[in-house]
Order: structure tokens, then sequence, then C-alpha cells
């Protein structure tokens, strides 16, 4: 399998940044996407622009989707004009949104009918990681159109790993996105627990930071927290989104159903387009002043 010439859908706050890291690594991409002006700043980086989503079976070698969820995935597949119908065997398929691990079973399924191979690959990352190279690749898949896949991956991110047959690479993601609800939930309860006692967010911080339980997610919201500012990075509705995958997969741990609750209540109390660490106003009782779609107006 040739990988050099690559097809893309889905330019939101992650596609566009891995889009440019392939151009910048001397892959041929072309991109399509439903609202053109996405593909502008792409199109200055040297990206081709495809009039309709088919016409990248006969422009790339692999066709990559990252966008945010299975509704998406399945309408770019098995939507009116979708992928599905003009599908070339021979050619490789890569979703790396998180979705359920039976939608990428199922696409799986369906292009193996046409000749095509498959391969969930969501990432561990938002927008910096994105930018820089740094995510961390989960993949579900046969072993050989992983490792025909790695100069993608290692273009996108900093280390990729086989986890098992297709859909695996979505448990994966949906497992590490559980602990990432823990850590952020449990964070947030204990700064509250801490304010409550007189001890400044910014103070208690400093020290979890400097002791065993510190971690990746301690330090980068630190600064969202002190500063009170809660504009997506990735955003709240996302990670509950990926609680009610969980909570679909089976998840049934006491632990686990407390965040389903807490991060579905989140979003009905309109933190849903704030970044995760906006649980913390939520568990705090603050209420967004005026919210339209799940957003907080005033952070």
């Amino acid at each position: 399998m040739s990988t050099k010439k690559i097809g893309w859908i889905g330019l939101g706050n992650m596609g566009i940044p891995m889009v440019k890291n392939l151009i910048k690594a001397g892959f041929e991409v072309t991109v399509y996407n439903r609202t053109a002006s996405k593909t502008t700043s792409l199109q200055e980086a040297g990206a081709k622009v495809a009039a309709h989503a088919g016409d990248l079976w006969s422009m790339a070698d692999t066709i990559i989707t990252m966008v945010a969820d299975d509704a998406a995935v399945k309408q770019i597949y098995l939507g009116e004009g979708g992928l599905l119908a003009g599908a070339i065997a021979g050619k490789t398929a890569i979703d790396m949104s998180t979705v359920s691990p039976d939608t990428s079973r199922q696409l799986a399924a369906l292009l193996a009918e046409k000749g095509v191979d498959y391969l969930d690959a969501p990432v561990a990352g938002s927008v910096k990681p994105a930018e820089l190279g740094q995510l961390v690749i989960m993949t579900g898949g046969k072993k050989a159109v992983y490792e025909a896949a790695l100069p993608i991956f290692e273009r996108l991110g900093k280390a990729s790993f086989l986890m098992g047959d297709q859909g695996a690479g979505n448990s994966a993601k949906l497992a590490t996105n559980l602990l990432l609800a823990f850590n952020m939930q449990g964070l947030s309860e204990a700064v509250l627990f801490a304010q409550e006692k007189g001890i400044a967010p910014k103070e208690m911080l400093a020290v979890i930071n400097e002791s065993a339980v510190a971690n990746g997610i301690t330090k980068l919201k630190t600064a969202n927290i002190v500063n009170q500012d809660f504009t997506a990075a990735f955003a709240l509705k996302h990670l509950a989104k990926d609680l009610r995958l969980a909570k679909e997969q089976g998840l049934h741990t006491p632990g686990g159903d407390t965040l389903y609750d807490s991060f579905r209540q989140a979003m009905a109390g309109g933190f849903g387009d704030k970044d995760i660490a906006a649980i913390l106003p939520f568990l705090s009782g603050l209420k967004p002043a005026h919210h339209t779609n799940n957003t907080l107006a005033g952070s």
C-alpha cells in the first residue's frame, strides 16, 4: 500500500494542523470539507481540494476522516454521495475520530466487501499536540495495514499502538478518556474542597503539581483554572459523548457512572462548548449567565 497520496475529510480544530503536518512531511494531501472556506489555509500550505468527497478515491491511496462523532462519520461513508458507494478496491480508509467500536466494525465490514482496508485510529491529545505532531494514536485493524500506515502516523504523533482488531483502537480511546474524566473531575473536586477551606486555587495547584499526584492534565489545566479561562482545547461536550459511548459499551463501575452523570449534567447546564476544565465551575454550582447550544458565556 502506498501512503504518499492522502485524502482528508474533517477540518476542525484537530484536522487542520494534522493536515499541515502531513504536507510539511512531503505527503500529497487532497482535502474535502462541506464548508469550503476551511480549506483556504490548507490550499495556501500546498493541499489540493476535492469538489466532492467521492473524488478522493481516485486522487488518493489512503482516505482519512477526522470528525466529531458517529453520526458525522456514518454520514461521510453511508450518506447520499458517501464514500462507500464509490470505494475502489486496494485503497485504505483510516478513521481518526473517536466513535463507537461498533461503528468502526460496521464500516470495516462494509468496506471490506469493496476490497478496501480499514483502520480505526483515534488519538489522545488536543490542539497543541496536534500542531506539534505529538499525538498518541491507538489503532484497530490488520497488522499489515497498520504497518503500512506507520509513515502517516509517525508524522502525526509521538507514538502509535496497534491495540487489536477493528474497534480496538476506539475501545482504547474510550478507556483513555474515562481516565481523563476521572483526572479532570478529581482535580476539580480537590481544588474546590481546598477553596472551601480558604486555600486559593493557585496555591493548591502549586502543591498538587509538585506532589506524587501531579500528572500531565493537572499541569496542563492549571492555567485554565487559575485564570478561569475555559476556552475549549477539548470541549466538554466531546468528553461527555465519549463517556456515553463507554456506557453503551458496558461501563458499569461506580466511578464511571458518577462521571457519566456529572458530565451529562454539565452539558445540560450549558458548559458543553467550554473546555473540559469547565467541569470545575459546574461542580462549584456556578451557572452560566447566558448560554446557547451549551455555551458558557463570560468565562
